[in-house]
């Protein structure tokens, strides 16, 4: 018989957690991706650009927390990226910019960290 211990669990929720980011990252760089090649981008950049800005509020939500187990330099590093891509979308929301495509990068960049 195999006993599973709590290391085990905590790894395999880790990983979990981790795919469930992943995939959440995917489909707004594909929402972003979608909007920078659409003729007429308006809503399509609209949902991508809301789609974001709620996921990184609740990535910088997590990372807040107490619970949060990653170093505080991580978590503070990426914190620093939430608050500037925060700021990216608003700039893309009142017209200030209208380039996705660093929005696109730096977000590629993140969830490519998530393996």
């Amino acid at each position: 018989m195999h006993h599973i211990t709590y290391n085990e669990i905590v790894s395999e929720s880790s990983y979990a957690l981790r795919s469930q980011e992943r995939a959440a990252m995917d489909r707004g760089i594909a929402m972003l991706r979608a909007a920078q090649s659409s003729s007429k981008p308006g809503k399509e950049r609209n949902e991508a650009l809301y789609y974001m800005k709620r996921l990184w509020s609740i990535f910088m939500s997590d990372l807040r927390g107490d619970d949060n187990e990653l170093p505080a330099d991580c978590r503070a590093g990426l914190i620093s990226v939430g608050i500037w891509v925060t700021k990216e979308i608003a700039r893309l929301e009142n017209g200030t910019s209208k380039d996705i495509s660093g929005l696109i990068e730096i977000n590629e960049i993140i969830r490519d960290g998530l393996h």
